[in-house]
């Protein structure tokens, strides 16, 4: 659709490229990863402040979790993103081949793709034609596997997003453990962490195009859980008085 002067019409708002969708799953990625460290670190150190009023041990335990996790997280990710990558690239492998071997049918194959989504047969066959003499394997790759030979995911920027992103989130309640006096490091720890999810529900839900009312509650009222039992779990093995 254009207006009078042949400019194509846009909306700014919506994505109209498999660039910017990748960049916001990327982003959102981003987002739950932050979301994990905050929850993670967050238990982890308001257990041991219940247990002990050391600011060196809180201090041990909270880096350790933080580099464990973040370590756990840059694996996990180098490890899923890598094995999608060997599926894209013997799907792209496999596409190839048959490119070279039967062109005629993957021609008819390409038509049949876009008849199937509303055109008629003239025109699926012109644009399955105009699309093949321009890039025949990008246009392939695009219809029947839904991927762009030049934006495959990468794992270790994958792996180095996750790391960073659970590394950020796991600082708040770190630095909310340690900065407050002693009697009131619980209370701004679970104040803190209740705002950072908060902020980070509002976020992925903006991202998803989800309701706030159910992303946010969701979120915090799973934070606050997981401190609320690891504070118990803490008070059991109350050490501080040892």
């Amino acid at each position: 659709m254009a207006d009078s002067t042949g400019t194509p019409y846009r909306h700014p708002h919506e994505p109209h490229s498999g660039g910017v969708a990748s960049r916001l799953n990327w982003l959102r990625a981003g987002v739950l990863g932050a979301n994990d460290g905050i929850v993670s670190t967050a238990g982890l150190v308001v257990g041991v402040a219940a247990a002990t009023t050391d600011t060196d041990q809180i201090f041990t335990a909270g880096i350790a979790g933080l580099t464990a996790g973040a370590i756990s997280m840059a694996v996990g990710e180098y490890v899923s993103v890598s094995t999608q990558r060997d599926s894209e690239r013997a799907l792209l492998a496999k596409e190839r081949r048959e490119l070279r071997e039967d062109p005629d049918y993957e021609l008819e194959e390409l038509a049949d793709i876009y008849r199937a989504k509303g055109l008629s047969e003239r025109t699926a066959r012109q644009v399955a034609r105009e699309l093949t003499e321009h890039d025949a394997f990008t246009a392939h790759a695009e219809a029947e596997l839904g991927l762009n030979p030049r934006e495959l995911t990468n794992p270790w920027q994958a792996a180095f997003s996750s790391a960073v992103a659970f590394t950020v989130g796991a600082l708040l309640p770190l630095l909310a453990i340690l900065l407050p006096p002693v009697t009131a490091r619980i209370p701004v720890t679970f104040a803190a962490v209740l705002l950072a999810l908060a902020a980070t529900g509002s976020l992925s839900a903006r991202l998803g195009g989800s309701r706030r009312r159910r992303a946010i509650p969701r979120v915090v009222i799973g934070g606050a859980l997981a401190m609320a039992v690891t504070y118990g779990i803490g008070q059991i093995f109350d050490v501080s008085g040892i």
